[in-house]
């Protein structure tokens, strides 16, 4: 499951209609130690293209040496359809190089619609998986130490 803030998913939505009619693309950045997304990362679709995303090599070079350097992990990869539904393509399946990521999809094809996907992809293996929106991570986990002490 992809537990995810509001902020990210909002972020997300505002890169991909800003982008529109092309394909926009980025990272979230979360802590190596507890892979959970903090760090918006908006980047370049080098192909400029409504049906074709590729992150520009330099820029993903800088991006990956900062995230090593602040010990952060793509926790999320994330890119927009603009003709198609939120689901990876043969292509997107290809560029999959992340086995821990969550590789987000969202639809732009409709103004109205608010398509915002999730997967899982390993060795070419496609696993849709629920998303949960929460406003803070605080209280998220289950387990007694979520739990506040009462006096």
């Amino acid at each position: 499951m992809l537990r995810i803030r509001r902020d990210l998913v909002d972020a997300i939505w505002a890169h991909a209609r800003r982008d529109h009619p092309d394909e926009a693309c980025g990272v979230i950045a979360g802590p190596e130690r507890a892979p959970v997304p903090e760090r918006h990362i908006p980047m370049e679709n080098a192909e400029r293209s409504p049906t074709f995303y590729r992150f520009d090599s330099m820029e993903q070079l800088k991006v990956w040496r900062e995230m090593d350097q602040n010990d952060e992990v793509p926790v999320v990869i994330y890119h927009s359809h603009t003709a198609t539904e939120a689901y990876p393509s043969r292509t997107d399946v290809s560029y999959a190089a992340e086995p821990d990521a969550h590789y987000v999809l969202v639809s732009t094809r409709e103004p109205e619609n608010t398509e915002f996907r999730s997967y899982r992809i390993v060795d070419g293996v496609i696993t849709e998986e629920p998303v949960e929106v929460v406003e803070s991570y605080m209280f998220t986990h289950t387990g007694a130490d979520d739990v506040p002490d009462r006096d």
